[in-house]
């Protein structure tokens, strides 16, 4: 618990001031994590990330997340669409090319992967682009629905929300994130000024607190799957990548299926 906390606080003096600054130093941070989190992928299948196939799939994702960044440079119809179609031709061909050690199952995992993180952080950087204070509001409610969730099922859970899946998550702690979410998001937007805000966008953070735990489960099921306890230990008593931000890659494509990003 106290490792869990320290890592908590170290992280958010850390990606605060990035998220904040954005640009660069933002898109430079997301594309490590991007590929960290892949490379998870990757292991939790039993695939090397150092391989030719991680080597497509690493470029694949980074041209999906960076497609508007390199309009300039590459023909006007290579959009992140086309990155996908790319990678999942080549990586169909690898798999005549390694004789099968490299199978569809491989390259299905793969394009997977490369859509589940890339359309998630690429998502992000979007909402970053539209303005701070509407990102800032969906990281708190994602933010308070996990931390919230994990207190109040400690305390209070009696009721197993997935037991097949995640044994420790509680329906109790479910509604408790959630609940709090929407107050947390409430107080927020009294205070500060979001963009298109509407009485409705409260409505919304708990929709989103809700597909954040979503997120958090399908993570839960890929490690159950692969018989994995955490996806990596890049952060102390979180796991990894695919572990820590598990809700944000659930999360913020939402906002870009509404038509907000």
């Amino acid at each position: 618990m106290k490792e869990r906390i320290i890592t908590a606080l170290v992280m958010a003096a850390i990606f605060i001031p990035v998220v904040y600054t954005g640009g660069w130093l933002l898109g430079s941070i997301i594309a490590i994590l991007a590929i960290i989190g892949l490379s998870e992928l990757f292991k939790m299948k039993g695939n090397n990330i150092l391989s030719i196939e991680g080597v497509i799939s690493i470029v694949a994702l980074m041209g999906f997340i960076f497609s508007a960044e390199l309009r300039d440079i590459l023909p006007q119809n290579f959009n992140s669409d086309a990155w996908i179609h790319l990678a999942a031709i080549i990586l169909l061909i690898q798999t005549v090319f390694s004789k099968n050690n490299f199978s569809f199952d491989d390259a299905a995992v793969s394009i997977l992967g490369i859509i589940y993180i890339g359309f998630g952080f690429k998502s992000l950087l979007e909402t970053r682009e539209i303005g701070l204070e509407l990102l800032i509001l969906v990281l708190i409610t994602i933010w308070t629905t996990d931390i919230c969730a994990y207190l109040f099922g400690r305390k209070i859970g009696k009721h197993k929300l997935a037991p097949n899946i995640s044994p420790n998550k509680t329906i109790e702690g479910s509604v408790a994130g959630t609940v709090s979410a929407i107050l947390v998001a409430g107080i927020y937007l009294y205070f500060i000024e979001v963009a298109g805000a509407t009485t409705w966008t409260l409505v919304l953070m708990a929709l989103l607190s809700m597909a954040g735990q979503f997120g958090d489960l399908v993570e839960s099921a890929f490690k159950r799957y692969y018989n994995t306890k955490d996806s990596g230990s890049i952060f102390p008593g979180h796991g990894g990548v695919l572990d820590r931000f598990d809700s944000i890659l659930f999360v913020f494509p939402i906002l870009n299926l509404v038509g907000l990003v």
